[in-house]
C-alpha cells in the first residue's frame, strides 16, 4: 500500500566510504524545514562515522588474530631454545 506520505530525502552519491557507493537518507518531519546546508553537513557526518560491513570486519579480525598467534608462538619458541641452550631448563 502506498501511502500519500511527503518526506524530504537526502541523497549522496559520493560517500567518501570504499564499501558504499551511495546513501538514501530519510529527513525527520520536525528537521523537513532545517538549512539545506546542515542536513548535508549531518548526513556527512554520518556516513564518516560508519564502518566496514560486519563480513569484513571479522574477516580482518580472524587475520590478526591468526598473526598474532603465529607470532607469540614464535617468540615462544624462541625463548625455549634460548632457556635450553643455556642451561635454564633441562
Amino acid at each position: 500500500m502506498i501511502k500519500g506520505i511527503n518526506r524530504q530525502i537526502i541523497e549522496i552519491n559520493d560517500t567518501g566510504n570504499h564499501y558504499y557507493e551511495k546513501a538514501l537518507l530519510i529527513v525527520k518531519p520536525e528537521f523537513a524545514s532545517a538549512h539545506q546546508q546542515l542536513l548535508e553537513r549531518e548526513a556527512m557526518k554520518l556516513l564518516k562515522s560508519m564502518d566496514a560491513p560486519s563480513y569484513y570486519k571479522r574477516k580482518r579480525n580472524t587475520a590478526l588474530r591468526i598473526i598474532f598467534a603465529a607470532a607469540f608462538a614464535l617468540i615462544g619458541g624462541a625463548l625455549a631454545y634460548i632457556m635450553f641452550k643455556f642451561g635454564v631448563l633441562k
